[in-house]
């Protein structure tokens, strides 16, 4: 019982330590930004089938220095395309992930990573780079002064 414990607590220890807190619906998000004061990173990704969108998820996303970064100081949200039919999203989800396409993605790159201010107005843009984490994160607090 007290192995089992043990297991038990540090998966979930571990969870909570690589999670993060990537909104799906954008205007709840947007709420939280206003409220909080922290700008928005708007990403669109094609989960399943962007190998581009995978790597960023894998290499930036994933790393110690974008998690940090992100807990404290934005609010996240994720606009995702998957195509496999066991990923579908709800129809709610998708026609909001068209409307979002349609304001700030209309040239349908895939991954986009925008930052936005609370207010939802775009302050800089970056795709995937193969770049070191920290690095990518720079660059992203350089859209927001």
């Amino acid at each position: 019982m007290k192995t089992y414990f043990t297991i038990l607590l540090l998966t979930v220890i571990s969870f909570n330590t690589f999670s993060q807190n990537w909104n799906h619906n954008f205007k709840e998000a947007q709420l939280e930004a206003q409220k909080m004061h922290k700008p928005m990173i708007l990403v669109f990704s094609g989960s399943d089938w962007c190998a581009p969108c995978i790597k960023l998820d894998q290499q930036i996303f994933q790393s110690d220095a974008f998690i940090n970064y992100s807990d404290a100081n934005v609010v996240l949200v994720k606009a995702d395309f998957p195509r496999k039919k066991q990923n579908t999203l709800s129809e709610e989800l998708q026609t909001q992930n068209r409307s979002l396409a349609e304001k700030y993605n209309k040239n349908g790159f895939f991954p986009l990573v925008l930052v936005l201010n609370e207010s939802g107005k775009v302050l800089g843009e970056m795709g995937y780079e193969k770049i070191a984490p920290q690095s990518y994160v720079d660059k992203l607090k350089s859209f927001v002064k």
